[in-house]
């Protein structure tokens, strides 16, 4: 009996560490996805000069008064007053699949939750368990304005979530991250209120105005002559995580190279692999 006990101990403890093992695997990829590719900070963290506000990370940022809305990025840090530390897991998962908040109102459609469709369930999964793990920071936002219906702009491809299994294709991984990096959202124009996915993907155009001035997105596409279709994969990789065109001059804001600098280089690969089948567009 004692040693059946023994036994029975060891296999509990061993599985308690292995799920303790998956749980900090998982944060620690919510982490990289966070704070890299999804380039989260970016909007939900108050900006001083270049970078968010120490202590401050995560509970409200940019704001926006715009033709569909007036807008402040969200708390999403774990205070239960002012962020989102009352939401289950399920309601935040909802919103970033949807873009539906807990009270069934879409969210801005600046948050690019139509490019989080296609996200793995490894990976919302692991975006959940790291924002749980951040400090929680008392801080109100405005509330929304919404001066129209909010849309939810799916990207072409992305309307399902990926398997684990496609990510062994170089191309659909790059196609993958491109989407939940949510580059498209920035380097494709509109034209009222519809994403130009079928004739304008990549082709850039978009002005941004803020404290650098206004910068204007770039052509990604594969053109040679307006695009990066003559660039070299290592000038690409420099543009994405330093922010450093093929000339030499420095990249603006909003571009996130500050949290692309984070990337593997195998995903960088696939990034580039990925960018160079954008079909040109001048």
């Amino acid at each position: 009996m004692a040693i059946r006990t023994a036994a029975m101990a060891l296999a509990l403890g061993a599985a308690m560490m292995g799920t303790a093992g998956a749980q900090s695997d998982l944060i620690k990829r919510g982490d990289y996805l966070v704070n890299g590719i999804l380039t989260c900070g970016n909007c939900h963290s108050p900006k001083g000069m270049p970078v968010a506000v120490a202590g401050k990370e995560f509970s409200g940022g940019l704001s926006w008064d715009e033709p569909p809305f007036k807008v402040t990025a969200s708390n999403i840090t774990p205070d239960k007053d002012t962020g989102i530390g009352a939401w289950n897991d399920a309601q935040i998962k909802t919103l970033m699949r949807t873009g539906i908040r807990p009270n069934g109102v879409h969210v801005a459609m600046i948050m690019p939750t139509g490019f989080y469709h296609i996200m793995t369930e490894r990976d919302l999964n692991a975006v959940v368990a790291y924002l749980h793990t951040l400090k929680p920071v008392s801080n109100k936002v405005d509330d929304p304005v919404y001066k129209m219906p909010q849309l939810e702009l799916v990207i072409p491809g992305g309307e399902q979530p990926y398997m684990e299994a496609m990510m062994s294709d170089k191309v659909k991984k790059g196609f993958y991250l491109v989407t939940v990096a949510h580059c498209m959202e920035c380097h494709t124009p509109m034209e009222k209120g519809v994403r130009k996915w079928d004739t304008r993907l990549g082709a850039g155009g978009f002005e941004f105005p803020g404290p650098w001035g206004v910068s204007v997105s770039r052509n990604i596409t594969s053109s040679k002559t307006k695009g990066i279709g003559a660039w070299t994969d290592e000038e690409i990789k420099r543009a994405i995580t330093a922010g450093v065109s093929r000339d030499g001059s420095k990249l603006k804001p909003p571009m996130g190279y500050q949290y692309y600098a984070t990337v593997t280089p195998e995903d960088l690969d696939a990034i580039v692999a990925y960018l160079r089948t954008v079909p040109a567009r001048e």
